[in-house]
């Protein structure tokens, strides 16, 4: 994970809220932070609040409300909150903004994960195969 930039979607515990308590996501960003990952967080909602929770990370974490520009240059993506809009972003675009191999992992299994595979990505969903070209 050194140095690898990772692109969190979502940030609150669920959608439609900015709610962040106990949310995985903020251990997520610990244990990436830890790895030394660099880490840029987007969320329709939760952004103010994961500055609060993540106070001690702000210079080591980016927040972005863009989700293209929180892809843009990622390895990876992990969808953490099942937000309606992370279902209905351009992933071609989004694939095409990321160095290769490019890897999605959906913790909320929203996405079409063979689309997703079709365009190139590694998709890893949880609790399902893994569609891997490397």
């Amino acid at each position: 994970m050194v140095g690898k930039r990772i692109a969190l979607f979502g940030f609150a515990f669920k959608a439609n809220t900015g709610d962040t308590r106990e949310s995985p996501a903020i251990e997520v960003t610990r244990q990436l932070v830890q790895e030394q990952a660099r880490v840029v967080i987007t969320d329709p909602q939760a952004l103010d609040n994961a500055r609060i929770d993540l106070l001690d990370l702000m210079d080591r974490i980016e927040l972005e409300p863009d989700p293209y520009k929180a892809a843009q240059d990622a390895h990876a993506i992990a969808i953490l909150t099942e937000w309606d809009v992370f279902k209905t972003l351009d992933y071609k675009k989004i694939f095409d903004s990321m160095p290769k191999p490019a890897f999605i992992f959906d913790g909320r299994n929203i996405l079409d994960h063979q689309r997703l595979y079709d365009m190139g990505f590694n998709v890893f969903p949880v609790g399902k195969t893994a569609l891997a070209h490397v």
